[in-house]
């Protein structure tokens, strides 16, 4: 398979995404547009309430109505949440994508409160985490449904533990996921930091701050929040092993300042928060 960008086709930026930017730019944006527009889809308002109501927001009221979403998470982070759940929604459902997806959530939730337990570089806040690890594969499915094949590259990539993820799959295709990723990122309007994020999210030079690089701190700092929550997920469930900690761990590390006991210390905090690793 050589595959290109033009061959896949990146699927368009959901509208109700474009109707929330659109009130979000009016001078006086009007909430129960927005509730309405939103509750309009049942899926969309009940992703949305689950998330206002995840842990790492620490809201001490629970939201029980989009409205309260709204006013609780602010515009901003519910046009993100929102782009997350209707990118689930674009793919058809079979068993392999929902594997994928509730790996994907579960990194975001973690990630996200990662964010919240310590103070990092580049200045994160909880929602950029959740929205960049939401999004940081969202290549795959967008490869995976047009070419069933590509399962078996995934495979010889998550193995590989000399080589970079993506040049396995470049070796392979002539592209690779992140690429994908990011170009479905930009399109949807994501923040700058979290596309490029999503582009280098396996390398190991934009990772370490590589000159020729050089990357900003946040783009380098959700890279390794993303890849640790990941890890701590997998050291936490046994499930879902891969080779990219043993290839980004010391880099990531070393990008967030935290040393191999405070990854210890993160772990056995995620082991008592059921909340983090359930379905």
């Amino acid at each position: 398979m050589r595959i290109e960008i033009k061959d896949i086709g990146i699927p368009p930026r959901p509208q109700i995404l474009v109707a929330i930017e659109k009130e979000m730019h009016k001078e006086a944006p009007d909430f129960i547009l927005l509730a309405k527009l939103i509750s309009s889809d049942v899926a969309l308002a009940a992703g949305l309430i689950k998330t206002a109501n995840s842990p790492f927001f620490g809201f001490n009221k629970r939201v029980r109505t989009v409205n309260e979403a709204l006013l609780v998470l602010g515009l901003k982070t519910v046009t993100r949440t929102i782009a997350g759940l209707a990118l689930q929604k674009i793919f058809p459902h079979i068993p392999s994508l929902e594997r994928f997806w509730d790996a994907s959530a579960k990194t975001a939730r973690t990630a996200a409160w990662l964010a919240g337990q310590r103070k990092l570089p580049g200045g994160l806040r909880p929602s950029d985490a959740y929205t960049f690890a939401l999004f940081r594969d969202c290549g795959i499915p967008v490869l995976l449904i047009p070419f069933p094949e590509y399962g078996k590259v995934l495979q010889a990539a998550n193995a590989a533990t000399d080589t970079c993820f993506t040049d396995v799959e470049e070796q392979a295709l002539g592209i690779n996921h992140a690429l994908v990723g990011a170009e479905l990122a930009e399109s949807w309007l994501l923040p700058p930091e979290i596309c490029a994020a999503i582009r280098h999210h396996h390398s190991l030079a934009h990772l370490a701050g590589d000159q020729d690089t050089n990357p900003a701190q946040a783009t380098r700092s959700l890279i390794a929040l993303a890849q640790i929550a990941e890890h701590l997920l997998q050291a936490a469930t046994g499930l879902g092993q891969t080779s990219e900690w043993q290839k980004l761990g010391p880099a990531c590390l070393a990008a967030l300042a935290l040393s191999e006991d405070d990854i210890a210390a993160l772990l056995e905090e995620l082991r008592q928060d059921e909340r983090l690793t359930a379905d």
